[in-house]
């Protein structure tokens, strides 16, 4: 992709999404964040911007694996790909990782106390997503399936009980700011997910499993925060329109 000074982190992962593991590697946010030039970011981050353009020029020309364009889906096919994906990856990963945040809690928890809040805040996600989620599946997906419907079919859609798509997905981002939040005083209090050197090794699967969900979840908010958000809204746009 040819980045101009103005070119967004958001834009150059819709991109190409191998993008994504240059901007966690340097912790630069590509999905709630996502809004900066790759030059803000990394002067926000101490990074000269040139490490990172030459890390992402591997890209430029080579296919290798890219066969993951959601940027160019209709919009009922990436939100069934959300659910099917990443909403099964939380739901089957959170007892797991619940459990094992509790254990090495109960076990560590006297010699390092930082483990409290981590715990706290893990719950807190859990919680939060959990009915996230469903929100998303019961409301929000089949409107916006709908939507899609009524444009192939050429036909209108009536207008949601809600009033517009704006008020569900304004909902959704802030939740998502939430659990990334959350998520930042998560590695705020651990050192960067950093076991230290008493660490067993289930608190060093614990947060291997934190860091591999943090990695989901970015991955998630980014296919919604700046694909399927912004493109439902100019779809209910269109279809309302011909009410």
């Amino acid at each position: 992709m040819e980045q101009t000074t103005g070119t967004t982190i958001k834009e150059i992962v819709r991109h190409d999404h191998r993008a994504a593991a240059v901007f966690e590697k340097y912790s630069i946010a590509f999905c709630c964040g996502g809004n900066k030039t790759l030059d803000a970011a990394c002067a926000q981050k101490g990074i000269d911007p040139e490490t990172i353009r030459q890390e992402l020029q591997r890209f430029d020309g080579n296919t290798g694996g890219q066969n993951f364009r959601p940027d160019d889906w209709d919009l009922d096919l990436l939100a069934d790909f959300i659910v099917n994906n990443h909403h099964r990856y939380v739901r089957s990963t959170l007892p797991i990782i619940l459990a094992h945040v509790d254990k090495v809690h109960t076990v560590h928890g006297g010699n390092h106390p930082e483990l409290s809040g981590i715990a706290e805040r893990f719950h807190m996600v859990a919680d939060e997503l959990s009915q996230h989620m469903q929100k998303e599946e019961l409301l929000l997906f089949p409107y916006i399936r709908t939507l899609v419907a009524a444009t192939r079919d050429g036909g209108v859609a009536t207008r949601p009980m809600f009033g517009t798509i704006r008020r569900p997905i304004q909902m959704m981002e802030t939740e998502h700011q939430s659990a990334g939040d959350a998520f930042a005083a998560i590695r705020s209090a651990s050192g960067d997910l950093t076991p230290p050197p008493d660490a067993c090794e289930t608190y060093r699967v614990t947060y291997r499993e934190l860091e591999e969900f943090e990695r989901d979840l970015h991955q998630h908010i980014h296919l919604e925060n700046n694909i399927l958000f912004p493109k439902a809204i100019e779809l209910e746009d269109s279809v309302l329109s011909r009410v």
